[in-house]
């Protein structure tokens, strides 16, 4: 069976902890290769065959790639052989269908990563493009949320807990240091990231730092 070289790309450890984990259950597919910038990126596509890029949308603009739109041009000009698949916190579906027409296989919200990686590997590998769940339910004329709707949603508590969540603390430490029992901190992080549309601590902590809350 044919196997596909893979590079992925985002500026957060811990995404790239993600996705390495989650392709690495496919045997279709092998990782090659990491970024954690676009000139770290293209660095690594003019180096060696690649078939698959999996990169952030909002990468650090340390070159005059930059990141983005003007980023994804790049790359689809650059490496037309190469299949990109973007990742974004980015719920705006103009842009999802702007990315599309410029020839990516699929964009994938980071917040349904877990989810919706394994159905956009398959698309990938059969070379067809690849359209999420989430977006076909915005295309009908109902956007999402705003993020920082969405966050501006949650309780002062709730914001609290998370605020030192992201800090690396569980919840028994933020308990001990809010004076609140571990079940009342559980509960109310749970609530938090029901609000946010979250299904993972995982998903928490990207999606805190991707928006820069509390840094």
């Amino acid at each position: 069976m044919e196997t596909l070289n893979v590079i992925i790309a985002d500026d957060h450890p811990i995404v790239l902890f993600g996705l390495r984990e989650l392709i690495k259950g496919d045997a279709r597919f092998r990782v090659i290769g990491e970024a954690m910038s676009s000139s770290a990126l293209v660095k690594l596509l003019q180096e060696q065959p690649v078939h698959v890029v999996i990169t952030d949308y909002n990468m650090p603009d340390d070159s005059s790639y930059g990141d983005g739109l003007k980023l994804i041009d790049y790359l689809i000009r650059n490496f037309p052989q190469i299949q990109v698949l973007v990742l974004t916190m980015i719920s705006t579906p103009t842009v999802h269908a702007r990315l599309l027409d410029m020839g990516v296989v699929g964009v994938i919200q980071k917040r349904h990563m877990h989810t919706e990686i394994e159905r956009a590997l398959g698309a990938i590998f059969l070379r067809r493009q690849y359209r999420g769940s989430q977006w076909d339910a915005q295309s009908g004329g109902e956007s999402a949320l705003d993020e920082d709707h969405r966050f501006a949603s949650l309780s002062f508590k709730e914001r609290e807990i998370l605020r030192l969540f992201v800090t690396g603390k569980t919840v028994g430490e933020i308990a001990r240091s809010l004076n609140r029992s571990p079940k009342t901190i559980s509960t109310q992080k749970m609530s938090a990231m029901r609000k946010l549309e979250l299904n993972s601590d995982q998903e928490l902590m990207t999606y805190c730092m991707e928006n820069r809350y509390f840094s």
